[in-house]
């Protein structure tokens, strides 16, 4: 089998996984928790693009992510636009935002970068928090409409469940494709080294905006979806601790892995549910849970499952070896 049969054979079966689980689940709360998982893994992948790819960090992603939602949340609700259409705009908005602001900021590197990201994204978070007349500020916006195609509304937990993993896995598929993509090859290139980089010709700086526009594109969907999934949306849900938690899910999953964005966001969704007792510390754990995996385990979880699944290749090449 092919390497490129094999990687399609694979994410087929991730999907039929992913899309039979609601027939052995009977409980809406786990349902509520796996489509809290889907929008997690969107943005988890979309910072991957980013950092696993491009090697570029991002502190704000969380203003990328309450952008969409808001602006879907103020469209739908004050102007009545169309849902569905309104999601594409607000996208579009956030990747327009992320590439002019793309250049001055990706011209820095290291923890430069971080610092300018952190405070676009605590800018956004106080415009969330003081444009009261049109957010809601501190109590948030509320009777956001549900989403429907037709006559079926996404109003439940089953409906809500297909709705965000179908484009959870249309959205991973993409980047599956890019990252394999001639764009995807020159993005590691400039992660290995942005000098040898523009040795071979390739436009690093553009590159770097344009990878933080589609990041930026994919993190306003989530943030939609969001949005019209809670019909409530609050400037709390898009502080700098999202930002951190995503940051975590990516390192944590495995940079440069879509699949590990998966895993990431799978663990740090559910982990919060453990954490309770810690009640506001749950920041310095997911500070403790980076250190460790950083320290032990560079490559993430998924590495995890790549070494297995090199373990089981080699034994199944020896043994075709041995009966040839």
């Amino acid at each position: 089998m092919t390497k490129e049969k094999r990687q399609i054979f694979i994410f087929l079966i991730f999907a039929l996984v992913l899309l039979a689980i609601p027939f052995f689940l009977h409980e809406s709360y786990l349902l509520t928790v796996l489509v809290f998982i889907g929008i997690h893994t969107m943005l988890a992948v979309a910072l991957n693009l980013l950092m696993g790819y491009a090697g570029q960090i991002s502190l704000g992603h969380a203003a990328f992510f309450g952008l969409g939602a808001y602006i879907s949340g103020i469209l739908t609700t004050r102007f009545g636009f169309d849902p569905w259409l309104v999601i594409v705009l607000a996208a579009l908005c956030a990747a327009a935002i992320a590439f002019i602001i793309g250049f001055p900021i990706l011209k820095l590197k290291g923890h430069y970068l971080a610092m300018a990201t952190l405070g676009f994204g605590i800018i956004f978070y106080i415009i969330f928090n003081e444009t009261v007349s049109w957010t809601g500020g501190p109590s948030g916006l509320s009777c956001i409409p549900s989403l429907r195609i037709g006559e079926v509304v996404f109003d439940n937990d089953l409906y809500n469940y297909y709705l965000i993993w179908i484009i959870t896995l249309c959205v991973m598929l993409l980047s599956i494709n890019l990252s394999q993509s001639r764009i995807g090859r020159a993005l590691r290139a400039v992660n290995d080294s942005e000098v040898a980089a523009r040795v071979m010709g390739i436009n690093v700086w553009v590159l770097k905006v344009q990878i933080f526009a589609v990041s930026a594109f994919i993190s306003a969907v989530a943030g939609s979806l969001y949005a019209h999934i809670m019909t409530f949306i609050s400037p709390t849900s898009f502080g700098f601790n999202i930002s951190v938690e995503l940051v975590t899910m990516v390192v944590v999953g495995g940079l440069g892995s879509i699949y590990g964005s998966f895993l990431g966001a799978a663990i740090l969704t559910i982990l919060p549910e453990f954490l309770r007792v810690f009640e506001d510390f749950d920041i310095v754990i997911y500070g403790l849970l980076l250190i460790v995996i950083n320290m032990f385990m560079p490559g993430g979880l998924i590495s995890i499952f790549q070494f297995l699944a090199q373990k089981v290749g080699l034994k199944t090449k020896g043994k075709t070896g041995g009966n040839a």
